[in-house]
């Protein structure tokens, strides 16, 4: 299989590189165990790895990553909160400073909640897309209304609107209302844009997207 081979090529540069370089941060992360001061939240998409676009050495970011950097709303029901269980291991255990969420420009599973297109497939064949991306659906209603539901306008305002989301439903978590108002947690928002390599930042303020220098 050709693109596992060309990983292995990959991880031998590794080894051979990064590995002897990184060496002593290693050693020391596997001594005193993981300490990251930040998580972020993340999407899957293969083109926006946060270690990359933040260069950063192994132990300093606690990742997440999902279709379309989501986080749910808190809630007690039994399930699988895969997302949930990340953040609350973060919050309470690693007990790091911040928390961004980071969603990034041409965004599928953003579009895909714009223009509805998982909604008539069954679990299993789309579904288990369709009922994730099911999160956004309020979000969806007011893009929609004021730019439609196609074009690069409308798609980045959904991509806004997912992170936006995301951290009100942060804020459902009562551990994470309780450190962000004690001055110990902090929530971000962040849009990495593709095809300009720049991050934008949320202003809390203004609630517009800033560019980072």
């Amino acid at each position: 299989m050709p693109e596992f081979a060309e990983l292995l090529k990959g991880y031998r540069r590794f080894r051979q590189g990064v590995y002897p370089r990184q060496r002593e941060r290693f050693d020391q992360t596997v001594e005193q165990g993981q300490h990251p001061k930040l998580m972020i939240v993340g999407c899957s998409d293969s083109r926006v790895d946060p270690a990359q676009i933040f260069d950063v050495d192994p132990g300093e970011i606690f990742v997440v990553r999902n279709v379309a950097a989501l986080v749910p709303p808190f809630e007690t029901t039994p399930g699988l909160h895969g997302v949930s269980a990340a953040v609350e291991f973060a919050v309470q255990m690693l007990e790091v400073k911040q928390i961004v969420v980071m969603g990034h420009g041409r965004c599928g599973g953003c579009q895909a909640a714009l223009t509805q297109s998982f909604n008539s497939k069954p679990v299993g064949e789309g579904g288990f897309v369709a009922n994730w991306i099911d999160l956004l659906s309020d979000a969806r209603e007011p893009v929609a209304r004021k730019h439609g539901t196609t074009g690069r306008k409308a798609e980045l305002a959904m991509e806004f609107a997912a992170i936006r989301l995301s951290l009100a439903n942060l804020r459902s978590f009562p551990w994470v209302t309780e450190k962000e108002r004690a001055g110990v947690l902090k929530l971000r928002g962040a849009h990495f844009s593709i095809s300009e390599g720049v991050l934008y930042s949320l202003d809390e303020e203004t609630g517009e997207f800033l560019p980072e220098d």
